[in-house]
């Protein structure tokens, strides 16, 4: 008999605070995100709430009243876990606890966005580096946090007690000890594993072969459409950061040139820097692309705000300025409403699609094809016989499309980037 395993969703409260410099649209379109992040972790939300407050109280983010509030929802809800839309200090989670744990109710935790996001890029994580990286951003946010509280984490025994006599070692600083000798373990590792890429793009720049970055927000369909093109069969499914790990797969174009598309890790807005810094490795795959297909989701009603995040963290990555196709996706989904396109994308770069359906997607490749050429020329170069060394180089760094011999010469035809031209250059034929 097959026994099946029931998982229980856990009940959550979500709470946000309206500020002058986050307003109460901002303000509710971030707590809708939030919960879709809850519910990609396994979570319910039965409980939002939201303050007013021109800062957020240093003692329990939102201040001693609307806490105990907050403390009598979460007792009549059940809940047990509160998610807070804004990262809290230590201090901000310990006060906030006692206060909702006061009486006999179940226990009642306290987190915030960034630990919840890096819960669910711990459960989505499945490549040896994307696991460390999660593993080392989830230490980094993690020391600092370390509170005494409770037996387990006492600072030492009574002065009479056997074998805790004299000042000892906290059982604090012994976890921030072993802590610490992780963290750099994972860096060495990560160090490594950075050398490897930084190899593997080495070899894809002497291939000379154009490299596209797929990028954008998280969910907006990045892996359908790598699916869709390339049958990579990675996973794609409708929730926040359902992918982690960068995928590359070759895409023969319409007129046979080869390419290589790269699925990159989903961007999200307040997205903690501790992790953009643990994943700049994976991140820095749109900086070394040579073109950028920038996906937004054409039938959510943040769209707008989403391409503005997009936008400003390739400007971070320093990825900006580059041959940029702006795609509107899930269009079969969408309402009445167009999307509008960024002004730094010229017209005939910008393409509403369905990468589930393939609406539109035709128009994409033709177009993907266009800018590829143009950044490609097809050349002709005589080589002297004595250097075949010249002429092995040429297949390492252009695509060689056919070779003649005449008299003392080799006559190489080749698709040359703007690389390759200049490094060939010498050998064009007049």
């Amino acid at each position: 008999m097959e026994v099946t395993e029931k998982i229980e969703i856990e009940k959550a409260a979500i709470v946000g605070i309206v500020t002058y410099e986050n307003p109460a649209e901002e303000c509710e379109a971030s707590l809708d995100e939030l919960e879709r992040l809850l519910d990609t972790a396994g979570g319910e939300v039965k409980v939002r709430l939201v303050q007013n407050k021109e800062n957020p109280d240093v003692r329990t983010f939102l201040g001693s009243g609307k806490t105990k509030e907050l403390r009598e929802l979460c007792q009549n809800e059940g809940i047990t876990l509160v998610v807070c839309d804004s990262e809290l200090s230590p201090s901000q989670i310990r006060n906030m606890e006692d206060v909702l744990n006061e009486g006999d109710s179940e226990p009642i935790r306290v987190i915030d966005r960034s630990m919840l996001i890096l819960d669910i890029f711990a459960l989505h994580a499945t490549s040896a580096e994307g696991k460390l990286q999660v593993e080392l951003a989830q230490l980094k946010y993690t020391v600092p946090r370390l509170i005494g509280k409770g037996l387990s984490l006492s600072r030492q025994g009574g002065s009479g007690s056997i074998a805790a006599r004299g000042p000892g070692e906290t059982k604090l600083e012994l976890d921030r000890r072993h802590i610490k000798r992780r963290m750099q373990a994972l860096s060495t590792e990560l160090e490594e594993l950075e050398q490897r890429r930084a190899t593997q793009r080495k070899q894809r720049d002497r291939s000379g072969i154009c490299k596209v970055a797929i990028v954008g927000y998280t969910n907006a369909g990045k892996s359908t459409l790598l699916n869709r093109l390339t049958d990579a069969g990675i996973l794609a499914e409708d929730k926040l950061f359902a992918t982690l790990d960068p995928t590359t797969r070759k895409f023969a174009l319409p007129d046979g040139t080869e390419i290589l598309l790269v699925d990159t890790v989903g961007f999200i807005r307040n997205l903690p820097h501790h992790l953009i810094k643990a994943f700049r490795s994976t991140l820095d795959e749109a900086a070394y692309s040579d073109i950028i297909i920038m996906m937004t989701d054409a039938s959510d009603k943040e769209n707008q705000a989403q391409l503005e995040v997009t936008e400003k963290l390739l400007s971070d990555l320093d990825a900006g300025g580059k041959p940029t196709l702006c795609v509107f996706n899930k269009c079969d989904k969408e309402g009445e409403s167009i999307p509008k396109p960024p002004t730094s994308v010229p017209s005939e770069n910008v393409f509403y699609v369905s990468a589930k359906t393939g609406q539109n997607v035709d128009a994409l490749i033709t177009r993907l094809s266009e800018i590829v050429n143009e950044k490609t020329s097809r050349l002709v170069f005589e080589i002297p016989m004595s250097r075949q060394d010249e002429v092995a180089k040429m297949y390492r760094f252009a695509k060689v499309e056919s070779i003649d011999y005449e008299g003392e010469n080799t006559v190489v035809t080749a698709i040359c980037d703007s690389r390759a031209k200049g490094m060939f250059e010498k050998w064009l034929k007049k």
